[in-house]
Parts: structure tokens; C-alpha cells; sequence
């Protein structure tokens, strides 16, 4: 049993007001697409902020977890200390890993 297909819809003329919103959409997405471009900002002032954080970050972030353990197993300062050279050691090692990346690609990349 063949099921018949439904009638198609005579050939409408174009509705100016269709031709309007799809200029008004194309200007909207150009503008739209200049200022993501003007927003992107350099890449090489995002890849400094990247370095600088992980040279400031990972060695706070010892010292913090450090201070915590040594008040939890009260061992103070030893633990304090040897996590902030580890946070160091990691800082280091995580400016190294991103200088090592080519450019135009990993986290500081533009695109």
C-alpha cells in the first residue's frame, strides 16, 4: 500500500520583510565576528599571565597544603618548607612544558 505524498504549497513571491531580517542577521553576525576579533587580545601577553601564575600559584598552593599538614601532624615548619620548594619545583617545571609548546597552540593560544 503506497501512501501518497501530501500536496506542495504553490510557489509563494518573497517576502520583503524575510529579505530584511536576513540582511539585518548578516550585518548583526559581521559586527559580531569584528569584535571577537578586536577581544582576542595577544597572545603572547596570555602565555606571560599563564607563566606568571604558575610561578606564583603552584608555590603558594605548597605553602598553603604545607601549613596545613604540619598543624594536622604538628611537625612545623619541615612540611611548610618542603612543599613550598616542591610548589616551586612544579612552577618551574610547568614554564619549562609551556615553552617548550610550539606557538599557536596549547592553553595561551589565540585561536
Amino acid at each position: 500500500m503506497a501512501v501518497e505524498e501530501p500536496p506542495q504549497d504553490p510557489e509563494l513571491p518573497p517576502d520583503p520583510r524575510l529579505e530584511s531580517l536576513d540582511e539585518r542577521l548578516k550585518r548583526a553576525q559581521e559586527k559580531e565576528a569584528l569584535r571577537d576579533r578586536k577581544g582576542q587580545g595577544d597572545p603572547n601577553y596570555r602565555i606571560g599571565q599563564l607563566v606568571l601564575s604558575h610561578l606564583v600559584g603552584a608555590p603558594i598552593g605548597g605553602f598553603v597544603i604545607g601549613f596545613a599538614l604540619d598543624r594536622w601532624l604538628g611537625t612545623k615548619p619541615w612540611l611548610m618548607l618542603v612543599m613550598l620548594f616542591l610548589g616551586f619545583a612544579v612552577g618551574v617545571m610547568n614554564v619549562i612544558r609551556i615553552s617548550k609548546t610550539p606557538p599557536g597552540t596549547g592553553p595561551g593560544a589565540g585561536t
